[in-house]
């Protein structure tokens, strides 16, 4: 209403949208409520005034009626079939004369079809100057020369897309009708009808006589209701048989190309027809290069007259749809044709041969895909069926009944390739070499599921002959199947220890998904978190929360939901915040991880979860957990999918975490038995190094912890987090053996080393010892660790700690003193609390003095000790 207020200030006013809109109501409305200080005219069209004579006769008695005399020499029309052009301008310029401006609405324009009409109307709308403003209500583009029009700024439009009811007016619109429902239904029947103003009305219409409003707009079929009346009349019926037998045919797509629609009808007008249909406003709208939608409730109610008319033929023409659309390279549309249709072997065969396997597995169009591929019959034949079976299997983490399927497809591959006649029946040349490929990509899946890199690692180099033989194209189409089996091949070898391997294939996989291509979001995502798993095994938790932040990333930018998205990086980012003491951030990843798909069932996230367990419980305040109760759950982690239980790598984190548990309870010959077994994997040998040295330290033989240090080898890439705890474990053994000198020297280098990433968790595990071997040392660059832990004094007893306040400080020395511990200097003190020099340094000396200390330093550190800072 604001924008015809608006526009009528303007020469032409156009009011266009499809039956129902609201259009006529929407301006008779407006000049009700705000009426105009002009002579307002009202015409209605009719069929006759196609003709222009009656036309101009009809306008003229309209002005007439509504208060606007004309004089006799502007004359009337003389026949119905013409108008003299000097009574046009007679008309023009009686009005351009007048001083008050005349507004005349011509509803239903659509009615007048004649372009004389339209050339006349632009003539006298140009020549009666300011003195006429024209609103024309239309449900089809009037032929008035609009695109003039809209360049000099001379027109307004109200479109069909600005008279669609949104939430707000649906919820008021119900609650007029008696229907106060909420928010829920008026977006459910907005979205229904996007906001198509007659059927918001006549479903609450209909709701209102329900018994169940809120059942009935969920369970409401378009097809057999007064909106398919309206429609049916309004719309269908007003149309040639042509274009009926075109809304009917295409009524089964989501979506119409003019070359689609020809393939239904067998015709070729598919072009002009829906062109028109457009321009029409018939509940038909352009999607873009070339291609028209459906209104949905009007798709709705054509199919069910489809049926009704037609019986049989929605089937064929799904089947024509399909094999169409299949052409056109639009596999997945075209699979839902074929299910509609159900004809599934066309649909098996089409989705592997053209390589669409890795689909189910994108997490993108795996819930599409699963289930439209769980309503296949049961008896459909051929080796594509059962690899679309096996891959439904083994996304859903079914080893077993995948590898089932996968070998019986496998057998039928072999026996196809044995027989030429059979194998001359594929889809395409180039179908059994995308069968056997889709076949090695599955076994690749299946060994990542088992745990089993030999099989993944066999079933990679089977690949790699089909894939050479597979057109380019197909490969160009679906990028995401070498993708996805490279982080397959990956996780794999990750799952089985083999950290270097692994590394590699996830790499690969990463870049083979960096250039945003479609579908391969699931695996640069999987193959990043993988990658920062990696990172983190290895000693390196900054690198490794890098990576697992790209990996979350790349999720939210591919709309992966928590459902879909692989739980590894969140995994790596809660081990991370154990290292750095933020156990909440930590149980908030370790949530998140556990929401994941491969939460239970893949190998490598169940065992991340075990291990990541087994570091959280003691950090979160129980040193003494039970052995049992931190190794319990990591036995039991990935055996699930796998025969071996949780990966190798597993136990080389678990078993330290065991010994911990030990110690923590006294028992240093037990943890030593714990790690005992573990055997020497390359990538774990430091952090098993570490646990055996604290075990040897803890039963008193801090030479023979040092010995186990010593054999380490150098430079082999161990992060800082494992240095770090290294460097510790010397430190506390140069302690034992009374060396505080090089205790203190190897701990301020595992300082060094852990600042970078604020490695808070290795010195807070490290045990009163490291207390004693900083007591009384200023850190000021190591802020970033609790001071409490490090370089602070044993616990006093109770009541002893008062002694050291003669009297309690005042508020100003108590500014002065955080202003000391903040390291700045007098000069800086004086100036942050306004006040002298001289001033600042008497309050120190009283500082000093109830703190009983003799420096700056210590008076800080006495202070924290006293919880006075």
């Amino acid at each position: 209403m604001e924008r015809l207020a608006e526009g009528v200030h303007r020469p032409l006013v156009l009011v266009n949208g499809p039956a129902g809109a609201g259009k006529t109501l929407l301006v008779a409305d407006w000049l009700a409520q705000d009426p105009l200080p002009w002579t307002v005219a009202w015409l209605t069209a009719e069929s006759d005034d196609d003709a222009p004579g009656l036309f101009w006769a009809d306008v003229q008695q309209a002005l007439r009626h509504h208060g606007l005399p004309l004089p006799h020499d502007v004359g009337t029309p003389a026949r119905a079939e013409e108008v003299d052009r000097s009574l046009l301008v007679r008309f023009a310029a009686h009005l351009n004369g007048l001083t008050d401006p005349v507004l005349l609405v011509l509803d239903e324009f659509d009615r007048v079809t004649s372009p004389v009409i339209a050339d006349q109307l632009e003539f006298v709308l140009h020549h009666a100057g300011p003195a006429l403003r024209l609103v024309v209500i239309s449900r089809t583009e009037p032929l008035l020369p609009l695109h003039r029009h809209r360049a000099a700024d001379e027109m307004t439009d109200v479109r069909g897309a600005d008279l669609a009811f949104t939430e707000e007016e649906t919820a008021a619109l119900l609650a007029r009708h008696g229907l106060e429902r909420g928010a829920e239904t008026a977006r459910l029947l907005t979205g229904r009808t996007e906001g198509w103003a007659a059927g918001v009305r006549l479903c609450a219409l209909a709701m209102r006589q329900a018994d169940d409003p809120d059942r009935f707009l969920k369970e409401f079929e378009a097809g057999h209701s007064t909106i398919a009346d309206f429609l049916l009349g309004e719309v269908l019926d007003m149309q040639p048989f042509e274009t009926q037998d075109l809304l009917l045919r295409t009524s089964i797509l989501e979506q119409v190309h003019p070359d689609l629609a020809n393939a239904l009808t067998g015709r070729d007008d598919g072009e002009g027809i829906l062109a028109s249909l457009e321009r029409s406003n018939a509940f038909v709208t352009a999607a873009g290069h070339g291609w028209y939608r459906h209104h949905p409730l009007f798709a709705e109610i054509l199919r069910v007259h489809l049926r009704s008319r037609y019986p049989g033929l929605e089937r064929q023409l799904h089947r024509t749809a399909a094999r169409r659309l299949c052409d056109a390279g639009q596999l997945l549309s075209a699979l839902r044709h074929a299910a509609a249709a159900e004809d599934w072997e066309f649909a098996a065969t089409q989705f592997v041969s053209r390589l669409g396997i890795g689909r189910l597995f994108t997490g993108l169009d795996a819930d599409g895909l699963g289930e439209l591929f769980s309503a296949m019959a049961p008896g459909t034949p051929g080796a594509a069926a059962e690899l679309v079976r096996a891959a439904c299997a083994l996304a859903r983490y079914d080893a077993t009944g995948g590898l089932a399927h996968l070998s019986e497809a496998e057998a039928r591959l072999a026996a196809a390739s044995a027989d030429p006649a059979e194998a001359a029946q594929a889809a395409h040349p180039a179908a059994l070499s995308a069968m056997h490929l889709s076949c090695a990509f599955l076994r690749v899946v299946a060994g990542r599921l088992l745990g089993s890199a030999d099989m993944a690692e066999a079933a990679a180099a089977a690949a790699e002959r089909p894939a050479r033989q597979v057109p380019s194209v197909y490969l160009a189409q679906h990028p995401e199947l070498p993708a996805l089996l490279l982080t397959d091949l990956g996780s794999a070898r990750l799952s089985a220890g083999h950290l270097d391997a692994a590394e590699a294939a996830l790499a690969a996989a990463v870049e083979a998904s960096a250039s945003d291509t479609p579908g391969t979001a699931f695996s640069c995502h999987e193959a990043l978190g993988g990658l920062a798993l990696i990172d983190f095994l290895r000693g390196w938790p900054g690198k490794a929360e890098v990576r697992a932040r790209e990996a979350v990333a790349e999720a939210l930018r591919a709309g992966l939901s928590p459902a879909r998205s692989n739980g590894i990086a969140h995994l790596v980012l809660a081990a991370v915040a154990v290292e750095h003491d933020d156990l909440a951030v930590a149980r908030a990843e370790l949530e998140r991880a556990s929401a994941s798909c491969g939460a239970l069932d893949d190998p490598v996230v169940a065992a991340g979860a075990a291990v990541l367990g087994s570091r959280l419980l003691p950090a979160a305040g129980d040193p003494q957990a039970s052995p049992h109760a931190l190794t319990g759950a990591g036995a039991g982690a990935g055996a699930r999918p796998g025969p071996g239980g949780p990966p190798p790598w597993a136990h080389f984190h678990l078993a330290p975490a065991e010994a911990s548990a030990h110690l923590a309870r006294g028992a240093a010959e037990a943890a030593r038995e714990a790690l005992e077994g573990l055997g020497q994997a390359p990538d774990c040998v430091a952090e098993r190094a570490v646990a055996v040295a604290r075990a040897w330290i803890a039963g008193g033989e801090s030479r023979k912890a040092i010995e186990v240090l010593d054999s380490l080898p150098t430079g082999a890439g161990t992060g800082p987090a494992i240095t770090v705890r290294a460097l510790l474990a010397r430190a506390e053994a140069a302690d034992r053996l009374g060396d505080a000198a090089a205790a203190r020297r190897l701990v301020m280098r595992a300082l060094g080393l852990a600042r970078p990433d604020h490695l808070r968790r290795p010195f807070l595990d490290a045990g009163p010892w490291l207390r004693r071997a900083l007591h009384g040392r200023r850190l000021p660059a190591h802020d970033w660790l609790p001071p409490e832990r490090v370089g602070a004094r044993p616990a006093e007893p109770a009541g002893t700690a008062q002694a050291f306040v003669v009297e309690p400080l005042s508020p100003r020395e108590h500014e002065v003193l955080e202003c000391a511990a903040q390291l700045m200097s007098t000069e800086e003190i004086a100036a942050h609390l306004c006040l002298s020099v001289n001033t600042v340094k008497t309050h120190l000396k009283s500082i000093y003095r109830k703190l009983s200390a003799s420096r700056r330093g210590e008076a800080v550190r006495r202070a924290r000790e006293l919880q006075l800072l």
